[in-house]
């Protein structure tokens, strides 16, 4: 944590800064694929006719082990090896193996869910937006630090909105959960980050434009 880092943390009591990473933890980017997934078992559990409880389970769990361990694994070991100097990726340079990896486990999540039959068909376009937004992300990384939750929780919430839209569903409180917890993450990232408001909203606005532009162009 830097000295820009600190004069802005200092600004807020300790529960509320120690509430803040907790909201980042739990709401990392790279658990909301599992989210996403857990959500559609819920709402539209006809979508997994053909398989059974355990088949779902272990459906899960794979989803889990691709985008959330592995990404995360990958950055624990360019930490132990020096390639970088924390875990927490605080730097744009640091950030580029990392998102190169994620973009590899994201196209991996959306080339596998073009043959699945037993599960629903947005996460074929869910897929697709996080992948086109880690590859956009990317890009942004060579000029700004682009705030990974603002793109994660973006894409989310455009996600889910467009679920209702596909599925003709009433998810008004799925829809304002999301939206609420977008905001939560935010503030959270202004209060335990350095990132700028330019960082968070871009991130915002590249992972809900990708989810739409994926889902314009898959379904």
């Amino acid at each position: 944590m830097d000295a820009t880092e600190n004069t802005v943390t200092e600004r807020h009591p300790l529960i509320i800064r120690l509430l803040a990473k907790l909201v980042s933890y739990v709401l990392h980017p790279l658990f909301i694929p599992s989210y996403i997934f857990l959500l559609l078992m819920f709402e539209v559990p006809y979508e997994f006719a053909g398989i059974t409880i355990w088949q779902l389970k272990m459906r899960l769990f794979g989803l889990f082990w691709l985008t959330a361990f592995f990404p995360a694994f990958a950055v624990f070991l360019l930490w132990r090896l020096k390639f970088s100097e924390s875990i927490f990726l605080r730097t744009q340079k640091e950030r580029i193996i990392p998102f190169v990896i994620t973009m590899f486990f994201y196209w991996w999540m959306y080339y596998l869910s073009r043959n699945f039959t037993d599960q629903p068909a947005v996460l074929k376009f869910f897929f697709m937006g996080i992948f086109i937004a880690s590859s956009l992300g990317l890009v942004c990384n060579n000029f700004f630090k682009i705030s990974l939750h603002g793109m994660g929780m973006g894409g989310a919430l455009a996600a889910v909105i467009l679920f209702s839209f596909y599925y003709r569903l009433p998810m008004g409180l799925p829809i304002a959960a999301t939206a609420l917890l977008t905001g939560i993450v935010c503030s959270s990232r202004f209060i335990v980050s350095d990132h700028t408001s330019k960082e968070i909203y871009t991130g915002l606005l590249v992972g809900s434009v990708c989810q739409i532009g994926a889902y314009w162009f898959v379904m």
